[in-house]
């Protein structure tokens, strides 16, 4: 092998892979409801301002808001019978919002971008790993 093509592959395996990180955005509803118009355009100023940071700094993959938990469905299937209930998963104060799929080095800085969603100074934000299979 020459010594050119070593260290062309040694670069490479020492190059930091990155990793998928879900960013899932929790909130309650009475909060963000319970905000004046000039409050919530300010909001989402700030997430277009974060969406575009994330997308300039090249971490941004995806995300999206969801529509209110008045809009959900949850399904469960037991005994082979397919069953609905209008409604999220569970009974909580803060609900799944949105999220954003991050793409970053390690959970430091996963958490970095994270701390930034501006749901998180009103809510909170879980930061998980995506297992790529």
């Amino acid at each position: 092998m020459s010594i050119g093509a070593l260290a062309d592959r040694r670069a490479s395996e020492e190059r930091i892979t990155p990793m998928q990180y879900m960013a899932l955005i929790y909130d309650s509803e009475e909060t963000r409801t319970a905000l004046s118009p000039k409050a919530r355009e300010q909001m989402f100023s700030d997430y277009m301002a974060f969406t575009k940071a994330a997308k300039e700094a090249g971490v941004f993959v995806a995300g999206d808001a969801l529509k209110g938990i008045d809009t959900a469905t949850t399904v469960r299937v037991r005994g082979g019978e397919t069953l609905l209930i209008d409604g999220p998963f569970a009974e909580t104060k803060e609900h799944l919002g949105g999220y954003y799929l991050l793409e970053c080095k390690d959970l430091d800085e996963a958490i970095k971008w994270a701390a930034q969603i501006p749901g998180a100074k009103f809510g909170s934000i879980e930061v998980r790993p995506v297992m790529v299979f």
